[in-house]
């Protein structure tokens, strides 16, 4: 089979939208989709390209004062009966029409009808975003190539709905361990039941009160929950052992080690233990590419209430947004769509702020 992604294709990021959903690339399983961006970046005699498993990274060389990233992740969730894609009026259906191949569209549309953009452009089209870290092809990159993320400000065109959403949330998950000692419930009074002593925990989790944090005009809301409750072993058996899994989402201002420590204050006398961690991102809207993108957008900013892959390129010391045409609250439905006004509107914003 040619490649999808033809011309014709490429000129028309709509068009380019369903030819990129058509091209099914669940997690782990890019290379078919890899294999046909690179083509197309490699037929750009403006562009120098570099790949590294499934992920592409293209970038021009014209000597800019400043340069930005455009990145976004080639891979979906599983497939849910929904390709290959369809159209009905001003929506386009299908398997990671929203999360984000709609937002790929926008930046492999400019990648090859762009050659003389007002900043230096890098294009990182990435692998197994949507699977655990280490399988990331931003995470591997920043670890193999880390001069290919070299950037001034960096935009990830994850699903925004047109408007601008800054930094992101950081994000702990943790378990709240309470122990007790083992009987029979015929004589529970020999006993210590660990799921009894939990209920101390949930109340602390009841009375907790999350902050509100505005940082540059952009309104983060915490949050702490407990997601998921373990204990027991049998019907007879009073528990020794329970724990109660919880989730911490925690405004940028506070560090990652901030953040540790203030579940060790709000769960004081238990026993915690961190499952799994990643920081936030400040909003980074004081680069003059970022305060170009906004007046281009023509709306205020927003924060990000969830963890994106911005948080990557903060941690590299790169100011990054997120921004793109599909609607977030549909990512991974089984009825995930984008409007086609959406693709357009993003398209033209983005040449309003790039083109010379």
């Amino acid at each position: 089979m040619g490649n999808p992604l033809t011309p014709d294709v490429l000129v028309d990021p709509v068009v380019l939208t369903r030819a990129l959903v058509d091209v099914e690339s669940v997690s782990r399983d890019e290379k078919v989709l890899a294999d046909c961006v690179e083509d197309v970046l490699r037929k750009a005699a403006h562009l120098t390209v570099r790949r590294v498993g499934n992920t592409v990274m293209a970038r021009t060389r014209l000597d800019r004062g400043q340069r930005v990233i455009l990145a976004g992740h080639l891979d979906t969730v599983p497939v849910n009966g929904n390709l290959p894609s369809t159209v009905v009026d001003d929506l386009i259906y299908g398997c990671g029409t929203s999360d984000m191949k709609g937002g790929v569209a926008l930046a492999l549309h400019l990648a090859v009808t762009l050659p003389d953009p007002r900043y230096d452009l890098t294009y990182l089209f990435y692998e197994a975003e949507e699977i655990e870290s280490e399988h990331n092809g931003l995470n591997l990159v920043a670890e193999a190539h880390p001069k290919w993320l070299k950037a001034d400000f960096a935009v990830l065109l994850e699903p925004t709905y047109g408007a601008v959403e800054a930094g992101c949330q950081g994000t702990v998950g943790a378990r709240v361990h309470t122990r007790g000692r083992r009987a029979h419930t015929a004589r529970a009074w020999r006993g210590v039941n660990a799921i009894h002593a939990a209920g101390e925990v949930l109340r602390r989790l009841e009375d907790y009160r999350p902050r509100t944090v505005t940082i540059d005009g952009c309104t983060y809301r915490e949050g702490l929950n407990a997601v998921r409750i373990r204990g027991g072993m049998a019907g007879n058996v009073v528990p020794d052992e329970c724990s109660v899994e919880v989730n911490l989402r925690f405004a940028p201002d506070r560090s990652e080690k901030q953040a540790h420590e203030h579940l060790r204050e709000v769960f004081d006398g238990y026993e915690l233990e961190i499952t799994d961690s990643a920081p936030g991102a400040l909003p980074g809207l004081d680069a003059a590419p970022a305060r170009e993108f906004l007046a281009a957008v023509g709306i205020e900013p927003a924060a990000k209430l969830g963890w994106t892959d911005v948080a990557r390129f903060a941690a590299l010391g790169i100011p990054a947004l997120n921004y793109g045409p599909g609607d977030p609250a549909l990512a991974h439905a089984p009825d995930e769509h984008v409007e086609i006004g959406k693709i357009r509107d993003g398209v033209a914003t983005l040449y309003r702020w790039l083109a010379p």
